[in-house]
């Protein structure tokens, strides 16, 4: 029996899996995910093994590649943090507005001198270069670990400029196919409609979006749906701006994500959202893997090949050249220092949005009898395979030598803001350290935010949560739910991804679903000593039931360092231990020397039991007690 190669639905499912697959082979390569991408398309292609074939979908690629690329800027939107960008918001709006123009200019000059094109050839070129986009950025970012500012401006650079990039350049090339003065006036007219047509759009539908799923108990939105909806809401805005003006979907998508993530998740249920970014986020990678083995397969060799010299010529200029002096212009007087600017310098590369808009570029001057469509897509492939490849692998050294990765071991992360996590957390702050919270609970993570702390809504045990929450550059992560078994599977999660942080988590002596040789088996050590009844000491501290007193180690016993897990649990709890001016938490290990001090949680109803117990293993008072409102004593 033989195979039909030449069927579009195998071709689909082929790029699907081979997306999959090359995708999980560059998490265990610690590769960059783009660079196996194009290989597996390259491999899959008509070039190599041949069973990934593009030009058997016909016209359906552009549409596949439209309803991918929705969903994949609407997750980019949802992501972008609007304090945050308010933070950079010059060095942003520089970046996509003369940055882009830099970029573009920068671009058409490179293709003219090295290429030897004619000048409207190589003003397409530049239109189509002159995006750098999510799909590439973020995933190197999160390698990479850079500042949060930093990251911040690269990531939103990628999101919004592919959106005026793909604007520009199917106007460009409108423009191109019948070029007259007029046509030029209407292009410019046209760039301008078209973003603006797309971002009211994009906000309608994040807004309609973000009240339908709020309001719960009228069910507008059926339980189970909330998902679906979302994705059916967010390509329909993408398709019907496209619709109403061409390439406008994109500017819709982003709008739209952005108007939900920023406004919808506070009134929209917690779990909810959370579902609903998760799903977003699994669709981004699936689609972005699709798309770039489908795209990278669907461009010859041979095309490439040809590009000989001037090729690369055009793609090392872009990278040393125009790139700079895009940043270098762009964030003058700007809050990013010299080394930010030489690390955005560096990092550049392309993603989807130029792959795709250069395959369309490449049908529409075929169509057109315009030479020269299919060597500038195989000069844009080149530009995305050397930028992400060079760029990507090199990029963790450049940072590090630049000093812009985020400093390690500083801080700690919670999961859980409930009241007893709240107590530990401000005996860390009152010694000098940084606590973050993660919560499910709006109510738990609104009220520690009202104490100064830093908290996110959000499920702790996802992989995506504790990546931007930087979980591998803290100093400890500590799981302090009263669920001593999601204590264990958060201090897991944490080890499985990273090596960086110390594990701290609180296990329940009324349920024993984990035991200490498993905490052992992931590196994690127990809090207050040894398992508490987590449940009591988080009532306990919900009702202000708890009082939180120093004690120091004057007189130990005969074997110094005795063992402070012998303590009353129900009527005291060992915090931490300042040494050297830096806060110890307190656990199973813990072994007291003399005048070492300890912030202890004791309850308040047993409060003689507690004073006995010190006062009899060499402890003595040196401060008044006091509930854990509003402070911690010092």
């Amino acid at each position: 029996m033989q195979v039909d190669l030449a069927n579009p639905s195998l071709t689909v499912a082929l790029a699907m899996i081979g997306g999959v697959v090359a995708q999980a082979l560059a998490r265990h390569l610690r590769a960059p995910g783009i660079v196996v991408l194009l290989l597996a398309g390259v491999l899959l292609g008509p070039d190599v093994a041949g069973v990934v074939r593009p030009s058997t979908l016909g016209p359906a690629l552009p549409a596949l590649i439209g309803f991918a690329v929705a969903i994949i800027l609407f997750e980019g939107g949802m992501n972008l943090n609007i304090r945050l960008l308010l933070s950079q918001a010059k060095a942003i709006r520089r970046l996509i507005t003369l940055g882009s123009f830099i970029s573009a200019i920068g671009g058409a000059i490179c293709a003219r001198l090295f290429m030897g094109w004619e000048w409207r050839m190589s003003i397409l070129f530049g239109t189509l270069v002159m995006v750098t986009g999510p799909t590439v950025i973020t995933p190197l970012l999160r390698r990479i670990k850079v500042r949060e500012q930093l990251e911040t401006v690269l990531e939103a650079e990628g999101i919004f400029v592919d959106a005026i990039g793909a604007t520009v350049a199917v106007v460009a090339l409108s423009v191109a196919l019948a070029p007259s003065r007029e046509s030029f006036g209407e292009g410019l007219v046209n760039i301008f409609l078209r973003l603006g047509a797309g971002t009211v759009i994009g906000i309608c539908a994040g807004l309609l979006l973000a009240g339908m799923l709020a309001l719960k108990r009228l069910k507008l939105v059926p339980s189970g749906l909330e998902n679906i909806f979302t994705l059916a809401v967010a390509v329909a805005a993408y398709q019907c701006s496209s619709a109403f003006l061409p390439e406008s979907g994109i500017a819709a998508a982003i709008a739209a994500g952005m108007v939900l993530g920023n406004f919808g998740q506070k009134n929209m249920n917690t779990r909810m959202f959370d579902n609903l970014r998760e799903m977003k986020e699994q669709l981004s990678v699936f689609f972005i893997g699709m798309l770039f083995v489908l795209l990278a397969a669907d461009v010859r060799l041979a095309e490439v090949a040809s590009l000989g010299v001037a090729g690369i010529l055009t793609v090392i200029s872009l990278m040393v050249i125009v790139r700079p002096a895009c940043v270098l212009i762009s964030t003058a007087n700007t809050k990013l220092d010299s080394r930010d600017k030489a690390f955005m310098c560096w990092l550049g590369p392309r993603g989807i949005v130029a792959a795709a808009v250069a395959s369309l570029f490449a049908a529409e001057l075929t169509d057109a009898g315009i030479a020269g469509g299919n060597e500038m897509r195989a000069l844009v492939f080149l530009v995305i395979a050397v930028t992400v490849t060079i760029q990507g692998l090199g990029g963790g050294l450049v940072a590090r030598l630049l000093g812009v990765k985020r400093p390690q071991r500083v801080g700690y992360l919670f999961l859980g803001a409930n009241p007893l996590a709240h107590i530990l957390g401000r005996a860390l702050r009152s010694a000098g350290e940084t606590v973050t919270f993660l919560d499910a609970n709006a109510d738990a993570v609104r009220t520690v935010k009202e104490d100064g702390f830093v908290a996110h809504t959000a499920n702790g045990l996802e992989d995506e949560v504790l990546a931007k929450t930087h979980a591998e550059s803290r100093a400890g992560c500590v799981g302090l739910t009263p669920n001593g078994h999601v204590n264990f599977l958060f201090t897991r999660s944490v080890d499985d991804q990273f090596r960086g942080p110390d594990l701290y988590l609180a296990m329940d002596s009324r349920a024993a679903s984990v035991t200490e040789a498993q905490v052992e088996t992931i590196g994690a050590q127990v809090l207050f000593g040894g398992a508490k009844n987590l449940a009591a000491w988080a009532a306990l501290a919900e009702r202000g039931d708890i009082l939180l007193q120093k004690w120091t180690y004057t007189s130990p016993h005969r074997d110094e360092g005795q063992d402070i897990r012998r303590a009353p649990g129900d009527a005291l709890l060992p915090l931490i231990v300042v040494k050297q001016d830096n806060p110890v938490i307190i656990t199973t290990t813990a072994r007291p020397k003399k005048n070492d001090v300890v912030d202890f949680a004791i309850a308040n109803e047993h409060q003689d039991i507690a004073r006995a117990w010190l006062e009899s293993a060499g402890w003595s008072r040196n401060a008044r007690a006091e509930t854990p409102r509003p402070v911690i004593i010092e």
